[in-house]
């Protein structure tokens, strides 16, 4: 396949078959069984360990790195997964730098912690290919209705097959995992990793997956879920993507970031999917961080990152950030798109500076122009699709700590709920607790 790397407009095929298995391989090589005891040993089993305060499924994180010193690895895998289900993702895209790992006392003390997240995952790994270790309750004759296959409802779905009863999910899409699957940079998952880790969530039996089935669509309605089912649980997720709200936004190759990593998650060969020469990527969260490293290792020349605030006031941490411009992604910060420029194509966006003022932020009045054949939005998404008989509070699903909603029988949990700050994690921390109360409450 020829190189096209210097190619103008927005191709596939900028780099090699093999180039761009390198780039996309792994992005932390899993440790080996010497390399997991020497990073065991340096924690201090802390009393009232702050990690396990910062981590938000409060795994007990120096209970199985004893078990991993001790040579037990399953063991370490069952006491993370008996909170984190999905702990074997979250070992692998947790933000464990601003979580766990920053809160480590090895951390304050000599600037490096210990490396929690990879222990979780050497410990995940070595359990997760063999039998499941949980069993179904005997049956209660009880129905669930999950919407959505995400993080969330299949948190809340395996905690509620697990006491005994029945639990039916409604995922709009053709495969589960939600944010898993669709929505994490290639690298941070590979292998496939996300369908595999739902294939053995499943293998606690007592959950039905039904496929391109969203709510609201169809007889799919909350209505007749609340009629056949003892509880209903939301777990839908943010699927609207917010607008620049800038001239010119129509212009052929203006993306929406959500779908440029999606396509490339499920593109069988990475090297059909077209990326631009000269990219920009306006927003300054972790999607931001996704899209503009993987548009520089699909093979773009250059690639900026636009924000409208100070680099303080973006929501990836500095970890991503290094690594974006690592990766040799350039970070412009307050900054704002104006103007789209081009005929049917972008081919330059005119950006004005901002700063923080009074009455929030504004436009300096000063202004550049950046060469762009490819546009990626990734300014946030927000919910789309919530039934309009139930209360929102800040445009998401209004819930109360145990994952109620205002209507009777319906919890949420996950990004469409209040109080979630857009992780895995703690997708999975909301769908569990969900899953506890709704246990309580039908039986």
């Amino acid at each position: 396949m020829p190189n096209t790397e210097r190619t103008p407009g927005v191709v596939a095929g900028r780099l090699a078959d093999d180039a761009l298995a390198e780039n996309f391989g792994d992005l932390h090589e899993p440790l080996d069984a010497h390399e997991a005891m020497v990073a065991a040993d340096r924690c201090y089993f802390c009393h009232d360990a702050p990690c396990i305060t910062a981590c938000p499924t409060s795994i007990d994180i120096p209970l199985f790195i004893r078990q991993i010193q001790a040579g037990q690895p399953e063991g370490a895998a069952k006491t993370i997964f008996d909170q984190n289900i999905l702990g074997g993702m979250c070992a692998r895209v947790c933000p464990t730098e601003t979580l766990c790992e920053e809160a480590c006392v090895r951390e304050a003390a000599e600037g490096k912690p210990v490396e929690i997240g990879r222990l979780q995952r050497f410990a995940t790994d070595a359990l997760m290919p063999k039998a499941h270790p949980y069993e179904r309750a005997p049956e209660t004759g009880k129905k669930i209705a999950i919407a959505g296959a995400g993080p969330a409802g299949l948190a809340c779905a395996h905690r509620l097959a697990m006491y005994g009863h029945k639990v039916v999910m409604f995922e709009a899409r053709s495969k589960p995992g939600g944010l898993n699957e669709y929505g994490i940079a290639s690298y941070k998952t590979v292998d496939n990793f996300a369908q595999e880790e739902v294939d053995w969530l499943l293998g606690i039996g007592g959950i039905e997956m039904v496929y391109d089935h969203a709510l609201g669509q169809g007889d799919l309605t909350l209505d007749a879920l609340t009629d056949k089912y003892d509880a209903v649980f939301l777990a839908l997720g943010l699927s609207g993507v917010n607008a620049l709200r800038a001239e010119g936004e129509e212009h052929a190759h203006v993306l929406d970031a959500v779908d440029f990593i999606s396509e490339l998650r499920q593109a069988a060969n990475k090297s059909t999917v077209p990326v631009g020469r000269d990219v920009v990527v306006i927003g300054g969260g972790m999607t931001a961080v996704d899209a503009a490293v993987q548009s520089k290792l699909l093979g773009a020349e250059n690639v900026t990152m636009v924000y409208r605030r100070p680099r303080e006031r973006m929501s990836a941490s500095e970890y991503e950030l290094h690594l974006a411009t690592s990766k040799g992604v350039r970070i412009v910060t307050g900054a704002t798109p104006t103007r789209l420029m081009g005929n049917e194509h972008v081919t330059d966006i005119e950006f004005a500076y901002t700063e923080d003022g009074p009455d929030g932020l504004q436009q300096t009045g000063e202004t550049f122009t950046l060469k762009a054949d490819q546009v990626l939005k990734a300014i946030g998404q927000h919910l789309d699709g919530a039934p309009g008989v139930i209360k929102l509070d800040g445009g998401k699903i209004a819930v109360d700590e145990n994952g109620r909603t205002s209507l009777p029988k319906v919890w949420a949990g996950g990004d469409c709920a209040t109080g979630g700050d857009d992780l895995t994690v703690t997708a999975v921390a909301e769908g569990r607790d969900a899953a506890e109360d709704i246990h309580q409450a039908i039986c």
